[in-house]
């Protein structure tokens, strides 16, 4: 009978070559590496809005405020800048007003309220649109280019023309509540004087009078 010998050192050399053909575990796997999560993006700031022109001229006398468009240069009672007179005529563009620049300044824009009366003096209602209102109002660069002081100028307004104009209207009367006075730099208005005093719902014939 033959016997094989096998010595310790030739059996653990075995095993060890075992062990390392076994195959890894699940266990074994290496972990795959996380990614950070990208950063907060940075909130873009608001643009600071632009910042509003100073007006370039100091409020006429007997007024108060900023002269800004919003808060523009307040004055009361029977104060004036221009002077409105309808000339008596309707032309095909509407009534006829001479306009007078009472002021120191050179006026660009302007805004006039305009009301009608029968031969009695009273205040006639006008029909635009099928709604009735007590006088009509319009306002931009109306004077057909700056008026200068002291200047007097003819002009037509093309949001008061003829035909809506009250069939039994004796007078026509206008009143300029704000007017805006010709910037330093530009051919732009950006000094506004105001007065709502002149321009009452209900206005009687000649306007309002000093007290």
């Amino acid at each position: 009978m033959f016997s094989t010998r096998i010595s310790i050192p030739t059996l653990a050399l075995a095993l060890a070559l075992t062990a390392c053909d076994e195959p890894p575990k699940e266990t074994d796997k290496p972990a795959t590496a996380q990614k950070p999560p990208p950063p907060a993006p940075t909130p873009t700031p608001k643009p600071k809005p632009p910042e509003a022109k100073k007006p370039s001229w100091d409020c006429p006398k007997d007024s108060e405020g900023k002269g800004t468009f919003d808060d523009p240069c307040v004055a009361k009672g029977t104060s004036r800048m221009m002077e409105v007179t309808w000339n008596g005529k309707i032309a095909e563009k509407g009534p006829t007003f001479r306009v007078i620049n009472n002021s120191e300044l050179e006026i660009m824009y302007g805004r006039i309220v305009v009301y009608f009366y029968d031969k009695k003096g009273k205040q006639l209602e006008v029909t635009v649109d099928d709604k009735k209102q007590k006088s009509l109002t319009c306002g931009g660069d109306i004077f057909a280019g700056p008026m200068k002081a002291g200047e007097k100028a003819f002009l037509n307004f093309s949001c008061i023309p003829k035909d809506v104009v009250p069939e039994d209207a004796a007078a026509i009367e206008g009143e300029l509540e704000i007017v805006g006075f010709t910037g330093k730099e530009s051919k732009k208005a950006d000094t506004y004087w105001k007065n709502e005093d002149l321009v009452p719902k209900d206005r009687p014939k000649g306007g309002i009078k000093k007290k």
